[in-house]
This record gives C-alpha cells, sequence and structure tokens, in this order.
C-alpha cells in the first residue's frame, strides 16, 4: 500500500512540474510573440487596414473607341468627372458623373458617296454610372496598392449638335462598363487611382439611312443591314480621391 501511495504521489508530483513548465514557457514566450514568429511584425507588415469611411474622387481620362460602320457615333474626347466611392469589406460601391469633349462625323444620306460625310463635329456627352466593385485585397492594401475588378451600369447623353438630314442623333444611352483599376494609398486619406473600363452602347440609325442617294443611288446602309449596333468605348482615368 505505502508503495502504491508512493507511485501515486511520484506521478502526481511529475504532472504538476510538467505544467509548470509548460506555463514558464508561455511566460516568456506569450502569443503574440509566437504568432509573430509565424508571420510578420505588426509594424513590418506589407498589409495596412484601409480607412473607412466615404471617398470623393476628382477624375481626369479619355473616352475612345468604334464609331460603328457608319461612322457617326461618338468617340475621341478628353473626360472630367467626379466619383463617390464606399467599401462594404472587400465590396465597394460607387457613383459617378464625368464630361467627354467628344465628336462625330456627320453624314448626309442625300449626297453621293464621295462628299456626304463631313467631319468631325463636337458632340459632347455626359456620362453617369452606378457601380460595384471586388478589392482583390479586401479591406487591406498590399504595400499601399488595392487591385480590383468590376462593372457599372449607367447612360451616356449626348448634346443636340450636331444634326444631319437623315435624321440621326445621339440621344440618350443605357451603358454597360466593366471595369479594373489599381489604387494606391500614399497617406491614411489620400489616395490616388488608375481605372480602365470598356463601355458599351447600341447607336440607333435612322430608316433614311437605308435609302440610295439621288446621284448614285448607293444607301448609307445596305437594305439588309440592321438598324441598330452595339460600339465599345475603351475609357482610361487616373483620379486623386480623399476619404472623409
Amino acid at each position: 500500500m505505502g508503495g502504491q501511495a508512493d507511485g501515486r504521489s511520484g506521478g502526481t508530483l511529475a504532472w504538476c512540474t510538467a505544467l509548470l513548465s509548460a506555463a514558464g514557457l508561455l511566460t516568456a514566450f506569450p502569443p503574440d510573440r509566437l504568432t509573430a514568429q509565424v508571420g510578420h511584425e505588426p509594424g513590418q507588415s506589407p498589409y495596412h487596414d484601409v480607412r473607412r469611411g466615404g471617398v470623393g474622387v476628382l477624375t481626369f481620362g479619355y473616352l475612345g473607341g468604334s464609331r460603328g460602320s457608319v461612322d457617326v457615333g461618338l468617340s475621341d474626347g478628353k473626360t472630367g468627372g467626379i466619383r463617390y466611392e464606399v467599401l462594404f469589406g472587400a465590396i465597394g460601391a460607387s457613383l459617378g458623373l464625368a464630361y467627354g469633349r467628344t465628336n462625330r462625323y456627320v453624314v448626309n444620306p442625300f449626297r453621293d458617296t464621295l462628299s456626304r460625310k463631313t467631319g468631325p463635329s463636337n458632340n459632347d456627352v455626359v456620362l453617369a454610372d452606378a457601380g460595384l466593385q471586388l478589392v482583390l485585397t479586401g479591406r487591406k492594401t498590399w504595400r499601399g496598392f488595392a487591385p480590383y475588378v468590376g462593372g457599372a451600369l449607367g447612360v451616356a447623353i449626348g448634346s443636340t449638335s450636331p444634326r444631319d438630314s437623315g435624321g440621326y442623333k445621339f440621344g440618350t444611352k443605357f451603358t454597360i462598363a466593366p471595369n479594373a483599376g489599381l489604387r494606391w494609398y500614399p497617406a491614411r486619406r489620400l489616395s490616388v487611382r488608375g481605372d480602365f473600363r470598356l463601355v458599351l452602347w447600341k447607336l440607333n440609325y435612322p430608316l433614311q439611312y437605308k435609302a440610295g442617294d439621288p446621284t448614285d443611288h448607293v444607301p448609307v446602309l445596305a437594305p439588309s443591314a440592321a438598324l441598330t449596333e452595339w460600339t465599345a468605348h475603351p475609357w482610361a482615368t487616373i483620379g486623386v480621391g480623399w476619404t472623409f
């Protein structure tokens, strides 16, 4: 019996010694230090949180792209605008308004093929959109950078001039714009970003474009051609943002 008691006492003493030793090790190397050995020290991590709040952005860019098969679509103009952005975790939402100094050619379907097209003439456009973006680094930056992909829906509103005798006008178009970009945060509130999007809208041609001119009887559009056409417009912008 005495031997069994001594065995139990010796076992209990061994367990107590082991527990005290483990506690001593944890005291010497606390959890935050153990974690830091696996990852980065907080002050040296390449990842930093993005400041919460809405972001006002001032943008400048250039809108190009196709004028369509008839060559009367808007294109080739500098743009300036404003944008408001807000982050919800890795998902961001934005509202944008921009003005473009674009131009287009004017086509007179009543003239012969050599003289029917004139221009280009100024035809400015207003672009308004609402979009969503997925930030690839979440609500953090990697060494100050945060790339994103997304898309936007909006409208493009053309000015009323110039008008051609065939009845064509740009009017108001529904737009679809997939986009990608990169934000750089040199300071907590200040950000610089580059954005590239492909703006898609549909042109509508007047029926008069299918009637032949009095001289050579060649129509602007072939009788079998469609009166609508989607055109794609690369739009590159740079912007400076401030987080409120």
